[in-house]
């Protein structure tokens, strides 16, 4: 007997990463978003990579793609605010990282003082997922919050989805439901990508 897709979708919840914030810039203009779909993606500890899928309609995937730059932050299990700030809503419409306390580091990009730890990543190559792009992000510098050590645990989704404020919920199932709309529609419309960096 199949499952239901919605039962697939819950067992899928299951393989989903950290709750991250994404930062990036292009042309002065700084952005940051919310995700929790970025893995580790090298076990060589010479080599550290990550990856991480941004969904078309947000604003910082054409930022990540224009520049091939972005810093991904694991966030500590205390940081509701900041997610609620970076990931409720556009950055096309506010500037999400105006009272956010952030430097550029190393690649130009926005690294934010308060986190667990930070990763500036170079793109090094992309994959077309129809809704979305997967950036392989290869790790330049690494770093930690203000506390210059991690403290307290690292954020995941279902901390998140058990424990946000009940006066966010619906607002959250409502991007969820258009994300997932923006997704169906597209998820099927994949292209064949050779990312500029690895052009012969």
């Amino acid at each position: 007997m199949p499952i239901a897709a919605d039962a697939v979708y819950q067992l899928l919840r299951n393989l989903t990463s950290p709750v991250v914030a994404i930062t990036s810039e292009r042309n002065g203009k700084r952005n940051g978003m919310i995700s929790d779909s970025a893995v580790r993606a090298s076990i060589v500890p010479a080599i550290p990579r990550v990856s991480v899928y941004i969904h078309k309609f947000n604003y910082s995937h054409d930022l990540v793609f224009d520049t091939g730059r972005f810093v991904l932050h694991l966030l500590r299990d205390d940081q509701f605010e900041l997610v609620h700030r970076l990931g409720f809503s556009s950055g096309r419409t506010r500037d999400k990282l105006a009272d956010v306390p952030h430097r550029l580091g190393v690649l130009g990009a926005p690294v934010l003082d308060e986190c667990y730890a930070h990763f500036e990543c170079r793109v090094a190559n992309v994959m077309d997922t129809g809704s979305s792009t997967c950036f392989l992000g290869d790790v330049v510098e690494v770093g930690h919050g203000a506390a210059h050590e991690p403290r307290g645990g690292v954020m995941t989704a279902a901390d998140f989805r058990a424990h946000m404020p009940a006066e966010w919920r619906a607002e959250y199932e409502a991007l969820l439901r258009a994300a997932q709309a923006f997704a169906a529609e597209r998820s099927r419309d994949i292209r064949p990508m050779l990312w500029r960096g690895l052009n012969p």
